[in-house]
């Protein structure tokens, strides 16, 4: 399966949908049956909805010396492999962390010393159920640590789907506020929270010595985000995150998307322009006195969706901007 396989969007959201309102109508539900947590999904159902497939093989990507760029299934998985050991950015699920140790070591790693959540959600993270068990030390923001130890519903507007807490030796054995940084493989491993926005724990991990970052889900290749703004993000906390990062890197710096393929700092400066232009039409719509229905009406994203994908396949982004914006 090729990474434009794996990683069409738009035909993935089209799959939850037509997923989703198949299990409702499995368990005698209806589609406004989403909006209760009695009825949210769990792997097993998300994974039918979205035709997830474990046995996909793991696709490398070397970004520069010692950094490399797993895909697979779930979020990008950053590599830096070296003389310190080896360290990921996101870990996908456990179901994949075997192919994740096949393609390390075809590159010259061992065992995974270091892993980084990028953020709580499921995707990024359930890899930890399998590297938490074999040795691998796990790092998160103090929030996403918080958030792992205990069972979540997380909105996807579409659906809702049931997060459990991880077991403890899943669970982050290094958390942070702010800022912290590895001195690893010859280079410093930089990871900054610049606030809530995809979620309320999000990080951005900088690697100095190749010139790279991995957004994480702030940063979205794939079309429109998700934002969480029932776990605490916004569309203003990821204008904020998108900025505050972006003026710590420069125009040759590497940039590992949550989601989508490695790109540049062109295409990161052009997604802050969208958040905010999306940003300024929606608020206007509101003051004046718009309601969620009637600014879905709109289309305000009509002269975006050639660059970004069309809104309509995004796990409501526009309903995560007006939610946002009214809380």
């Amino acid at each position: 399966m090729s990474r434009d396989q794996l990683y069409d969007w738009s035909d993935m959201r089209d799959r939850l949908i037509a997923g989703t309102l198949t299990l409702l109508v499995s368990i005698g539900g209806t589609a406004q049956d989403v909006t209760s947590d009695e009825t949210a999904m769990n792997l097993e159902q998300l994974q039918e909805a979205f035709s997830w497939d474990f046995d996909t093989p793991i696709e490398v990507q070397t970004v520069a010396d010692g950094l490399h760029v797993f895909f697979g299934i779930g979020g990008n998985i950053a590599v830096s492999i070296g003389k310190s050991g080896v360290l990921v950015v996101d870990d996908q699920f456990p179901e994949m962390i075997p192919k994740v140790n096949d393609a390390i070591a075809e590159l010259g790693g061992g065992a995974i010393d270091f892993a980084i959540n990028t953020h709580w959600h499921f995707d990024h993270a359930d890899g930890n159920k399998a590297l938490g068990p074999a040795g691998s030390w796990i790092v998160a923001h103090e929030h996403s640590a918080e958030m792992m130890a205990k069972d979540n519903i997380i909105n996807l507007v579409i659906a809702k789907y049931k997060q459990e807490a991880y077991p403890p030796d899943a669970l982050p054995v290094i958390s942070f506020g702010d800022r912290m940084t590895f001195h690893f493989n010859g280079g410093d491993i930089e990871l900054i929270h610049a606030g809530a926005a995809h979620t309320a724990g999000d990080v951005a991990v900088i690697f100095r010595k190749q010139n790279a970052v991995h957004f994480g889900d702030v940063y979205n290749k794939l079309g429109y985000p998700f934002v969480d703004v029932d776990s605490g993000g916004s569309i203003d906390g990821m204008i904020r995150f998108c900025e505050t990062v972006y003026a710590e890197l420069n125009e040759d710096t590497i940039v590992i998307p949550g989601h989508g393929e490695v790109t540049d700092m062109a295409d990161v400066a052009a997604y802050i322009e969208m958040l905010k232009f999306v940003r300024q039409r929606v608020k206007a719509l509101i003051d004046e006195g718009k309601t969620m229905q009637e600014v879905l009406a709109v289309n305000v994203t009509e002269d975006l969706d050639e660059s970004f994908g069309d809104v309509s396949q995004s796990l409501g982004f526009i309903n995560r901007v007006y939610t946002s914006l009214t809380k």
